[in-house]
């Protein structure tokens, strides 16, 4: 299901003795400006609880899988991620939590933005204010 809260992205993939899957700048709304990537997490801890002002991120689960619920004030959706060539494009004051992270999750995420604490919102009624 993809609408304006769930915006996918699918990377190309070459498929020949292993696959490769390739992300280029034309491939993205933005500018990476940050690549980090969350692996080793506790199953019991969900992620995110945030939004940020100004950030845009994509995110490819490269192994595992994840839950993704995602809040723009109006609509909440959620969806899993669980292929590395198929990711979702989260745009900036979006509330985004992630769960359902066993330990074997690897999840990538492309930034628009260096990291910058005053772009965080960290407090969801903050974040319905400000919506």
């Amino acid at each position: 299901m993809e609408n304006k809260l769930l915006k996918f992205i699918q990377l190309p993939t070459i498929i020949d003795d292993c696959s490769l899957t390739v992300a280029e700048s034309e491939s993205l709304p933005f500018q990476i400006k940050r690549v980090y990537y969350i692996y080793n997490s506790n199953p019991d801890l969900p992620r995110g609880h945030h939004a940020h002002k100004q950030t845009q991120q994509a995110l490819f689960c490269l192994r595992g899988s994840v839950k993704m619920v995602l809040d723009d004030g109006n609509t909440r959706g959620e969806c899993v991620l669980d292929s590395p060539d198929r990711g979702i494009l989260l745009d900036k004051m979006v509330w985004h939590e992630m769960h359902d992270i066993d330990d074997s999750t690897i999840l990538l995420v492309l930034a628009s933005q260096k990291y910058d604490e005053s772009d965080y919102i960290r407090s969801y009624e903050k974040f319905k204010e400000i919506i």
